[in-house]
């Protein structure tokens, strides 16, 4: 690790503010409730409604669903673009900015789908123009998570940097269960109802939970972190060019950590829906099982992003990368029984434990390989192309092999290789919070009592 990433691991020299960090908690997560409410909801409507009315292609329900995904991935490939600009915004300009521009970005993508004729009604113009929506999404929730977790990060106290930081995809995973219990409810109504005019409703709602957001984040102030080092070193003209030249290894290792993971979450959000159609399971056991799972993914996540601060980051996450490839072929075992507990069991294993695992360890961990001055920029540009290579193509890739294969075999093969690398990837990565570091916050948050 170079010499500025190591001097970013230092402890801060003094607590802050209780109001101010519990102020920056608050914002942070709520926007990130708001914000992947949004995101998630096409994953949703990808495996359950946009197949058919915005992909009608071929006889085979499959293929509509994955060309379906395919949007969805689209806007994957948009995030490292998000990634890139927010980066260079939240480096120069402070991580407040960023902050207000994604939610707005994303709420305006978001009630935009709601109003989208379908193919029936204009036909080719229908796909493209989810299509370019989708692509709104992605950029703007290429800087979404970066900036959350950097607004709780550099404002909390060194000994509870990893405990404060994994409240941001507590947020994510709280946005899911609202984007997951919308479509449960709209879809009480009759299904000719439901696929003429109630998938809307979610997409639309987010006009008010947006302006919520943008209210909230007004209040905010910059990062304290980032505000000292702004105060005391020129600012990097181009920070994606020098992070680039300067921490190429941190952002590899960024990447790394991040591939597995992020392919895993949506293969067992996004591909367990699809899954679940294909072999005629009710949709509602599996929106309710992942309702549940992720609700109970919270107090694992804040419960593992404390233990880092104990034991270190990298041994927390290396138990979430082993998890991952234990649990590929139960998790479909138990999926495809089309019993209920078990169904339920399957999302509980793979959301609940195994995600919650990695979620809870990732923000510290990954945070901490950069430099304050360059921090945005290199989790914008790891994270977000492995976002791409990772989570937005697994939907795609697992519906394909179950079209081909008829069989989920070949997607817990596919699950295993991901959590292989996300082992190696740890493996190879420096431990961020070792323990003369851990002693020395301890020491200083005693002395600030």
């Amino acid at each position: 690790m170079n010499s500025d990433a190591t001097a970013a691991l230092t402890p801060l020299p003094a607590l802050r503010p209780t109001s101010k960090v519990r102020r920056a908690v608050t914002t942070a997560v709520l926007g990130q409730i708001l914000e992947w409410y949004d995101f998630f909801l096409y994953g949703t409507a990808a495996a359950l409604v946009f197949g058919k009315l915005f992909f009608p292609v071929g006889s085979d329900p499959l293929t509509g669903t994955i060309a379906a995904f395919g949007g969805f991935t689209v806007g994957f490939i948009a995030r490292p673009i998000g990634g890139v600009l927010c980066g260079h915004i939240g480096d120069r300009y402070g991580r407040k900015t960023v902050m207000m521009l994604t939610l707005l970005v994303m709420g305006t993508a978001t009630v935009g789908m709601g109003l989208l004729p379908t193919y029936q009604q204009i036909g080719i113009a229908a796909p493209v123009l989810l299509v370019l929506l989708r692509i709104l999404q992605g950029l703007a929730a290429g800087g979404e998570w970066s900036g959350s977790i950097l607004l709780i990060y550099e404002n909390a106290p060194a000994s509870k940097r990893g405990a404060l930081a994994a409240w941001s995809p507590c947020g994510a995973a709280f946005g899911f269960v609202l984007s997951t219990a919308a479509f449960l409810l709209v879809q009480t109504l009759s299904p000719s109802d439901f696929h003429n005019w109630g998938w809307r409703v979610p997409f639309l709602c987010s006009a008010v939970l947006v302006a919520l957001g943008l209210w909230m984040r007004r209040s905010v102030d910059e990062s304290a972190e980032f505000a000292e080092v702004k105060a005391t070193r020129r600012d990097s003209r181009m920070p994606i060019v020098e992070v680039l030249l300067q921490c190429p290894r941190e952002v590899l290792t960024v990447f790394g950590l991040r591939f597995g993971e992020g392919a895993a979450s949506y293969i067992f959000f996004a591909f367990s829906i699809a899954y679940s159609q294909f072999l005629g399971i009710k949709s509602s056991w599996v929106l309710g099982g992942l309702t549940l799972s992720m609700l109970l993914m919270i107090p694992v996540s804040l419960l593992m992003g404390r233990l880092t601060d104990k034991i270190g980051r990298k041994p927390v996450y290396l138990a979430g990368a082993i998890a991952m490839v234990l649990v590929a072929y139960p998790y479909f075992t138990l999926l495809g029984s089309g019993v209920l507990w078990k169904v339920i069991a399957a999302l509980v294993l793979a959301n609940s434990i195994t995600l919650g695992i990695l979620e809870g360890a990732q923000p510290a961990f990954i945070s901490e390989l950069l430099p304050v001055h360059l921090r945005f920029s290199g989790l914008g540009i790891g994270r977000e192309i492995s976002s791409v290579l990772g989570g937005g193509l697994s939907p795609m890739v697992a519906t394909a092999l179950l079209a081909h294969y008829r069989s989920a075999t070949p997607v817990a093969i596919y699950l295993v290789v991901l959590g292989l690398i996300t082992v190696l990837a740890t493996c190879l990565a420096p431990e961020t919070f070792p323990k003369a570091l851990r002693l020395e916050a301890q020491r200083k948050e005693q002395d600030n009592a």
